[in-house]
């Protein structure tokens, strides 16, 4: 398999974005860099999925899939042992255990992931509010947030917030400096409310030495120094403290394994 390439056909007659996540998440159990994923979605005929299976057959690779439409799924199987190719399906089970299970049928309309009803208003509403409230721009918000993410600068505070908020949560996020005294409005709120993120100090070293090569600026710059960033981890920690909430070191922590032990805490 290292001198080859392959290619997975990820398969929807939706967006597709359930079982490309499905497909990356399986990818990264394997030293499986040569493996490349092709996503094809919207499809609505018998035809296209007869082209898109001699293709992958062409290519050696295997087929994940996402139909709602049982003709389409049929098709798919068909397709599948007509020519050889693997083809898994990824909602399939899933569904016939509900069916099973609850003696419910499904409604076999793509997209209801994607549906504009309430809860995806409320998304839309929980990002912009992240966006607008990004960094302390809007100290009065945080009254206003659901959760109030704290910590010193690149601990990932702001792709945490935007990534709460695609859950539907309101979030905003403040940066913790030794030298600027936090809003008042931060001592208003339950310790629940608010979540510290830090990082191991090692880490947080190179993760600003390697912002500073983006940026331009010189190297051994106070803001990459070792004696500053223990300065502002010491500093934050002792603030965490007096405010009473859960600290998450975040120091190798993939954005959504934070994100998943905050949702925890709620």
């Amino acid at each position: 398999m290292k001198d080859q390439h392959y290619e997975i056909t990820i398969c929807s007659d939706s967006v597709g974005e359930t079982a490309e996540a499905v497909v990356k998440a399986t990818i990264r159990q394997f030293d499986a860099h040569q493996v490349k994923t092709k996503r094809i979605g919207h499809i609505k005929h018998e035809d296209e999925i007869r082209t898109i299976m001699e293709s992958a057959a062409s290519r050696g690779g295997f087929v994940a899939y996402t139909l709602v439409q049982p003709e389409l799924r049929e098709m798919m199987r068909e397709e599948a042992i007509r020519l050889g190719v693997r083809a898994v399906d990824i909602m399939g089970p899933m569904m016939q255990a509900f069916i099973d299970t609850f003696n419910d049928s499904p409604k076999r309309k793509p997209g209801l992931q994607h549906e504009m009803d309430e809860d995806y208003f409320k998304r839309v509403e929980a990002i912009e509010f992240a966006v607008k409230c990004d960094d302390g721009r809007d100290t009065s918000a945080l009254l206003k947030a659901e959760i109030v993410l704290i910590g010193v600068s690149r601990t990932s505070k702001t792709p945490l917030s935007i990534f709460l908020a695609h859950k539907g949560l309101k979030v905003t996020n403040l940066p913790l400096v030794p030298e600027v005294k936090p809003p008042k409005e931060l001592f208003l709120l339950a310790g629940s409310r608010i979540v510290g993120l830090t990082m191991d100090p090692d880490k947080l070293l190179k993760i600003r030495t390697e912002r500073l090569k983006a940026v331009g600026l010189p190297f051994g710059a106070k803001y990459a120094a070792m004696e500053r960033i223990m300065e502002e981890l010491d500093y934050a920690q002792k603030l965490m403290n007096q405010v009473g909430c859960p600290v998450i070191n975040v120091t190798d922590k993939a954005i959504e394994e934070t994100a998943g032990i905050i949702m925890g805490y709620l």
